[in-house]
């Protein structure tokens, strides 16, 4: 590997190719220390281990992305993003089909895993509106791919359309175990996945479609059956409670007889006749659940070739791919059944694969280096391959052939041929092969083989071996899925089609689990490999806990060790010169602290001053390869020491240069406060000369015009100045009186008195002016009705003015003259019309005679 500084930790090495001592407890306190401190990515080589942390970490930011774009992959700390650029520049530069491997347990984070790489790729890679339409596609398929899994939760938006409960406990393929995780919301991931689905390109009748089937899985489920006897005596079955099939039949558009016969009989053809079986409850509820596995397998099918449909690039230019494979990693159980045999066997050629893959591009590298190649020894799990894929004496060819035969046929006679045909096989063993040996194991059941795998090994229960290789779907229930008018669930079934029907009896399982094997062997020895591991740190998804029992056993089932093993075979570190010249060079005088000439001069000077035993050291064409992480890490401490070294003498010299600059600063400040002071004070003394010299100017000046007054003004002074300050008194008297002016009312007799006695007639006389004035002003504004009103009070002050005793108190009231209204009196307008004279007063008086006073 190429190693830099973030890969040289001591308590937590970052590639555990430099892991010294190299055992299974260092290498999992190693990845325990690194899960403590967050770093959740480890190397070995360019394999990175990733340890599930159950939380949001933030180191998947846009500027993550940036950091490791376009960069070395040791230059930074161990990032899944650092395989993703890798594999994209290799793709990019170097033309070359990838593939990236993730592996690892259910739990591990396998599927996060893929969505980060997919998303890296799509963050970096080239622009345009075609190209971000399937990014975007491509990003989208993840929700909806984890989304099709039949959860009434997820669905319950349409669960009144589709007939579902929302109690996901009342399906029987849902009550197993809990459906529901604590801290996910159903609701916002089924608008997530119908969002996707609108992305991708899904038709609004597609989803419907897609959603029906689904909840027909769900309904199958819940389909009960019971027994009953013919006539004949024969055991039949029948449907205990017909509501879900009507509900079945009514969502995919099919007789519900049709379907009930489909499931509680079979129809078998027997020589020229076809013949009618009723099946048993077991047999019935066989094949129920192969229906609905069949339809769930055949709807995930239809979704990923859809989903291919819509994000393919349409052109007919060759282009290079790259493939992202989630798969799972070795599995060792307490029941180990057919499904964890034939995951193991998958992981096995995934081993194989990686082994060689890993020595032929070792040797590669050896070969461009001009270093001399050492065959390394490793264990070659062909061995094991052969042992299960063999075509004549494997055991799934074995499983085939019992599933084949006429007669008979159970999980026993498959055991006992296995146990006859390898009996001897080292890494084949059973109970009977045990005590053909004379050994005794009491771990090894009777019904049950056991394989040593790469990993370890593996308990295989043969139950169910036989019924889950067949997996056969009744041709009648292809038949009643081809008849139904649901568009989606007639496409999954063509062999249902009456006109299309073959005898011929379709692959088992595992033929073609072998065959998906092998063409999935033949696509990666095509590309080239990257990997990921994912790890489970505990079983409870506790975040950041971590259990070193469990990881130990993923440890072993992942093969980390062997790929350690492998890795550091020959020189376990390898960097290219420039990089480890400028990193080790302060190790000699002769490279500190420049070296003029080739870089691979200044390696071999450098490491020759270092005395390194000549077997720890080889010198290839553009890298230095070093055999032993003691060395490195020797190589390392050094470097450490003279930087510690180095740095006393840079914090020397730079407390000199410190102090000098401060001093320099200090001088050029004296200087300049110095230069300030003096013009401060120069500037100064100038503004006092300058006053000394306005004030003798302006005595003389004074001299000057007083000499002058008294030569020529001196007689008639004192008229000229009263005169000026009588004229300056009388402005200001004007100025100050406009200001203070009293009022414009006319009962207002207010006026400011006069400030000087020899302005006492002027001030009377202004006073009267504007009292005259004011009179004027408001005779001016008055209607003639009012101006007439007044004049006739004007003659009654005359008449009635100091002799009348209520004369004050009646000024207040308006003269109207007619008091009685004797306009309106009818005797008064008689007489008004004889008389013809103007009526001047008329009011109430009381008569007193003189005589009697009465």
């Amino acid at each position: 590997m190429e190693g830099t500084t973030p890969l040289l930790d001591a308590e937590a090495v970052a590639d555990l190719v430099l892991l010294d001592p190299l055992t299974e407890e260092s290498l999992v306190q190693t990845l325990q220390e690194r899960f403590r401190r967050h770093d959740i990515y480890t190397y070995i080589g360019n394999v990175v281990i990733s340890v599930n942390p159950y939380r949001s970490l933030p180191i998947y930011t846009p500027e993550k992305v940036e950091e490791y774009h376009n960069c070395s992959f040791f230059a930074v700390k161990p990032h899944i993003y650092a395989i993703a650029d890798d594999a994209y520049r290799s793709l990019r530069d170097r033309d070359r089909d990838q593939c990236i491997l993730i592996t690892g347990e259910s739990g591990a984070g396998k599927t996060e895993a893929s969505k980060l790489v997919m998303s890296y790729v799509a963050a970096v890679s080239s622009k345009g509106e075609e190209v971000n339409k399937v990014k975007e596609q491509l990003l989208q398929s993840n929700p909806v791919l984890e989304g099709e899994c039949p959860s009434c939760h997820l669905l319950s938006p349409q669960s009144e359309q589709l007939k579902l409960r929302q109690d996901c406990g009342h399906y029987g393929y849902l009550n197993q175990e809990s459906s529901s995780l604590p801290g996910m919301d159903d609701a916002a991931n089924f608008h997530a996945m119908q969002d996707a689905m609108r992305v991708i390109g899904f038709s609004p009748a597609e989803v419907t479609e897609l959603l029906e089937v689904t909840a027909v899985v769900l309904k199958l489920g819940n389909v009960q059956l019971s027994s009953s006897f013919q006539a004949s005596g024969m055991e039949a079955c029948s449907i205990t409670e017909p509501r879900e099939l009507q509900e079945i039949c009514e969502l995919i558009g099919l007789d519900p007889g049709t379907l009930e016969r489909a499931l509680c009989s079979r129809t078998v053809k027997a020589r020229d006749e076809m013949v009618l079986t009723t099946l048993t409850v077991p047999q019935g509820y066989y094949g129920r659940d192969a229906l609905a596995k069949n339809i769930y397998s055949r709807l995930f099918d239809w979704l990923v070739n859809r989903i291919n449909a819509s994000i393919q690039v349409k052109s007919s230019e060759q282009r290079k791919v790259m493939g992202v494979l989630d798969i799972y990693g070795f599995e060792i159980f307490q029941d180990n059944g057919f499904e964890q045999f034939i995951i193991n066997y998958c992981n096995e050629k995934l081993q194989q694969i990686f082994i060689l893959m890993t020595l032929k591009e070792e040797q590669e590298e050896y070969v461009r280096e001009g270093i001399q190649w050492t065959p390394v020894e490793f264990f070659d799990n062909s061995i094991i391959c052969n042992l299960i894929e063999n075509s004549t004496s494997g055991i799934l060819a074995m499983l085939d052939e019992e599933c084949l035969r006429p007669g008979v046929v159970n999980e026993d006679t498959f055991l006992t041929k296995l146990n006859q045909l390898l009996a001897s096989h080292k890494h084949y063993e059973s109970k009977e092969t045990q005590n053909a040996r004379r050994v005794t194991d009491t771990s090894l059941p009777a019904r049950c083989f056991r394989i040593h795998h790469y990993a370890g090994k593996v308990t295989y229960n043969v139950t169910g071996f036989i019924e889950k290789n067949n997996d056969l779907l009744f041709r009648d229930l292809s038949q009643a899925m081809w008849a139904a008018r649901h568009v989606l669930l007639r496409s999954l079934f063509p062999e249902g089609d009456p006109q299309k029907v073959s005898l011929k009896l379709p692959p088992t399982a595992g033929f073609q689990f072998k065959a998906s094997v092998a063409m999935l062997m033949k696509n990666l020895y095509s590309k080239n490999p990257n990997y990921i591991r994912c790890i489970k740190p505990n079983d409870t998804k506790s975040a950041m806990v971590f259990t070193p029992e469990l990881v130990l056993a993923q440890v072993r089932y992942l093969g980390l060790m062997e790929n350690v093993r492998v890795r550091r075979a020959g020189y376990a570190f390898r960097q290219l010169y420039s990089p480890f010249l400028e990193r080790y060079k302060m190790l000699s005088r002769r490279t500190w602290p420049r070296w003029d000439g080739a870089d691979r001069e200044g390696a071999e000077v450098l490491l020759a001053g270092l005395a390194f035993p000549a077997e720890e050291l080889a010198f290839g064409h553009t890298k230095i390869f070093i055999r032993s992480p003691r060395t490195l890490f020797d190589l390392e401490r050094r470097r450490q020491e003279r930087v510690a070294e180095l740095a006393t003498l840079i914090q020397k010299v730079f407390r000199g240069w410190r102090c000098r600059t401060r001093y320099q600063l200090m001088r050029r400040s004296q200087i300049i406060i110095s230069a300030w002071f003096r013009g401060h004070r120069q500037k100064n003394r100038y503004k006092q000369m300058k006053r000394s010299v306005l004030i003798l100017q302006a005595y003389t000046r004074g001299w000057k015009v007083r000499r002058t007054y008294r030569r020529y003004f001196r007689s008639s002074a004192s008229t000229c100045l009263a005169n000026f300050i009588y004229r300056r008194l009388v402005q200001r008297y004007l100025v100050g009186l406009a200001k203070n002016l009293p009022p414009p009312s006319v009962t207002d007799r207010t006026w400011p008195p006069a400030p000087y006695r020899f302005l006492d007639d002027a001030n009377q006389e202004l006073k009267n002016i504007f009292y005259r004035w004011k009179c004027k002003k408001y005779r001016d504004q008055l209607p003639p009705a009012r101006r007439a009103q007044l004049k006739a009070k004007l003659c009654a002050s005359e008449l009635f003015k100091d002799k009348k005793t209520l004369y004050p108190k009646s000024l207040q009231q308006p003269f109207r003259g007619e008091y009685l209204g004797l306009k309106q009196n009818p005797k008064y307008q008689k007489l008004h019309a004889v008389a013809k004279d103007k009526l001047v007063l008329a009011d109430t008086v009381r008569k007193v005679n003189r005589a009697s006073g009465k």
